[in-house]
């Protein structure tokens, strides 16, 4: 009995041993398996070229590439007649993926402005010059706010400016050709679209037809709504003054009763001097 206690624990360690392998080669197998399952790759739609929102995608605009299957997003194509034609409403990159979400709904064929504007909202027009543009700062994607300037009338003896609307989106920028007047050269005006509500809408026509538009271009991050009063010439001609986010008041220089001020007046190419 002695003699086979050593073979019976040899025995049951080479079984032992066979286990552990036999489990080790499995476990081994399944995780090459996983790995080899997430290596696989699945054709994918991306664009060949950089392409610009409210584009209608061509054959030449689009290519497949392969894709680990494990990270494909949800609505990617895989047959490029799928996407062919469509308009894509986000500006792509070459290379980017073509997804459902960034194409317009497949009856939308004419592309454009009209693409891209949001369910329930609508897209308006305003002309601007190169300052009253931010001196051409605007873009497309930019946000701004709409000021408006109402000179002075028989109604309102106080010309005014305030901010009309906050926060709006830029769908598109461009320029037309516009004669001022008879005897003028016709001249490039640029025009601003903008994305606005239809109350919106209504505050914008009214105000660019009662007075002067300007935008104020917002950071992109800055969604922060400012109630003001708007700007007349009496308060603009106060005495606190505003520098940066700071306010300030200045202080009058007392006048003795005794001093005496001359000032010259230009009318024409006449020039006069008044002592006061």
């Amino acid at each position: 009995m002695d003699k086979k206690k050593p073979i019976i624990m040899l025995s049951i360690a080479v079984v032992i041993a066979l286990v552990v392998t036999l489990l080790t080669y499995m476990w081994l197998k399944r995780q090459i398996s996983t790995a080899e399952k997430s290596m696989e790759t699945q054709p994918v739609v991306v664009t060949a070229v950089d392409v610009p929102w409210g584009t209608n995608l061509t054959k030449e605009m689009i290519k497949t590439t392969p894709f680990l299957k494990s990270s494909l997003p949800p609505g990617y194509f895989s047959d490029p007649a799928e996407v062919a034609g469509r308009t894509l409403i986000y500006p792509a990159r070459s290379g980017e993926l073509v997804l459902e979400s960034r194409l317009a709904p497949v009856n939308v064929r004419t592309g454009g402005v009209a693409a891209m504007i949001t369910p329930n909202k609508r897209a308006m027009a305003v002309k601007v010059d190169k300052v009253i543009g931010v001196a051409g700062f605007v873009h497309p994607g930019n946000r701004v706010d709409v000021l408006v300037t109402l000179a002075e009338t028989e109604k309102r003896q106080n010309p005014i400016t305030k901010i009309v609307l906050e926060n709006i989106l830029v769908i598109a920028t461009g320029s037309e050709i516009e004669k001022t007047g008879k005897q003028e050269k016709p001249e490039k005006v640029d025009v601003i679209t903008l994305e606005v509500t239809p109350e919106e809408g209504e505050r914008l026509a009214l105000a660019a037809t009662q007075g002067k538009l300007q935008l104020a271009l917002r950071n992109y991050v800055d969604t922060q709504s400012v109630k003001t009063r708007g700007t007349t010439i009496p308060s603009l001609l106060s005495s606190d003054v505003l520098s940066g986010s700071q306010k300030t008041k200045r202080k009058a220089s007392p006048v003795s009763p005794g001093d005496r001020y001359t000032v010259e007046m230009i009318k024409g190419d006449t020039v006069k001097y008044e002592t006061f």
